[in-house]
């Protein structure tokens, strides 16, 4: 994995405040990408799995780890989060929200582990042909980090077409705004959970943001998603 503290968060921060998301560009090697994903068959790492087709959420699969997390993504999980935490915080701040975010993951994990929302959420997720994910949004309970983290484990073009990630900006009393984001084997995207802040001619607004998968079409793609926040229990 490439060193997360030697990225230039300033621009990346600079990417999120102007559209809601900024790639990151091969934060893990192919050997890595590789390793992640060919963990999908070994249920005894997961929590669940869930078929996107029983709920509606589109089609394909995905799978939830397990505490402990296997241990790269857990340090993708930790070490990422202290950079993201002081761009959450100003974001709150503009939107006034009162919520502050504390600077160590581990902190913010126990807010979240006293409330009930205990589950781990960071999950790997496999297409096929013709499978899609539904335009989301990542809640699981009172307790929300607005940023996450996606990163692509299979390669466009060799072992995938199709699937491109996507996202839509719903501003006020306006369109939707479509976003397609490029990405290949390797490259992480940093996005918006929920609502991110905008400057408008009156002061600051909320827009809502969701995000999806456009459909595969052929091949299989493998994707690592990492939630900072955990899931609510029961």
């Amino acid at each position: 994995m490439n060193g997360l503290a030697t990225l230039d968060w300033q621009s990346i921060a600079q990417d999120l405040d102007a559209h809601g998301n900024a790639v990151i560009e091969g934060l893990l090697s192919p050997e890595e990408c590789g390793q992640i994903a060919s963990l999908f068959p070994r249920d005894e790492v997961f929590r669940s799995r869930v078929i996107m087709s029983r709920h509606g959420f589109g089609k394909g699969e995905y799978k939830y780890f397990a505490y402990p997390l296997p241990p790269l993504i857990e340090q993708l999980r930790t070490a990422a989060y202290p950079h993201l935490a002081p761009i959450a915080n100003r974001w709150n701040e503009a939107m006034r929200i009162e919520v502050r975010y504390p600077e160590a993951h581990a902190d913010f994990m126990e807010r979240c582990h006293q409330a009930g929302q205990s589950r781990p959420t960071p999950l790997l997720l496999q297409y096929g042909a013709g499978d899609y994910n539904c335009l989301h949004q990542d809640l699981y309970g009172e307790h929300i980090f607005p940023l996450q983290l996606a990163i692509l484990l299979s390669s466009p073009g060799k072992d995938f077409t199709g699937g491109e990630f996507v996202m839509t900006e719903q501003r006020p009393r306006m369109q939707s705004r479509p976003m397609v984001v490029p990405l290949v084997q390797g490259d992480a995207v940093i996005f918006a959970v929920q609502q991110r802040p905008v400057q408008g001619k009156r002061g600051v607004y909320r827009v809502n943001l969701r995000h999806g998968v456009s459909r595969i079409r052929s091949g299989s793609r493998h994707t690592l998603g990492i939630i900072f926040h955990d899931a609510k229990s029961g």
